[in-house]
């Protein structure tokens, strides 16, 4: 799997290459190049969601009941079905609303309890000045809908890191997945992104839904 990915969630667009360049910034969103012998694929998909539906699997066959658990499989499915949409370049904002249900549902999980406000100044801090260098690069059609999406992504890393444990590493995994993917692709091409991005974002996957043994919620149902 060598292609140039989207950013977001560590998803691969099978068969795409860096987008044209105009001026600096991307002529379009992220429309790639396909090669005749490498084009998207279900099947290409569905290995690609395979380690994803494993986990959702896992979770309801240790967990079948418990809020926070089901919360956490409903966000792994999403998380499948926007790896999916993003095979496909025209899919791509199908995707992006695919992940963002997914976050929604890890925020749920998550929930305010304990609130620790002081973790959110170091997360703006880091996440502001990036943004405000990506966004020079984006497409003006992809800004808004990545704004708001980068701004879901920082909430859940807050809550993420306010849960602590498993929890935690895995919201800064998913965190640093997204980012390294978003500087590649739009910015500047980066050494082994590839593996980088998809090594974190299974990890960041695992280690959150490996919180269902440390939820004081799952327990106590």
């Amino acid at each position: 799997m060598s292609p140039e990915p989207f950013p977001l969630g560590g998803a691969v667009v099978v068969g795409g290459s860096q987008p044209s360049q105009t001026g600096g910034r991307s002529a379009g969103p992220c429309l790639p190049t396909e090669s005749p012998e490498n084009q998207p694929s279900w099947v290409g998909a569905l290995i690609k969601c395979l380690p994803i539906l494993y986990l959702v699997v896992f979770l309801w066959t240790v967990y079948p009941g418990g809020s926070y658990s089901l919360l956490l499989q409903g966000a792994l499915v999403c998380s499948a079905v926007g790896d999916s949409c993003l095979v496909w370049p025209e899919a791509f904002l199908h995707g992006m609303a695919a992940f963002t249900v997914a976050h929604l549902l890890y925020l749920w999980a998550f929930g305010l309890t304990p609130l620790k406000p002081g973790l959110l100044l170091p997360v703006l801090l880091a996440s502001i000045p990036y943004y405000g260098l990506l966004l020079w690069h984006l497409p003006p059609d992809m800004v808004l809908p990545l704004t708001a999406y980068s701004l879901l992504l920082a909430v859940m890393l807050w809550r993420g890191l306010a849960r602590g444990g498993s929890t935690c590493w895995g919201a800064l995994l998913f965190t640093l997945s997204d980012a390294v993917l978003a500087w590649n692709l739009f910015v500047h091409p980066l050494p082994h992104a590839h593996l980088v991005v998809m090594a974190t974002y299974y990890a960041a996957q695992i280690l959150i839904a490996l919180s269902a043994f440390q939820s004081p919620r799952l327990k106590s149902n």
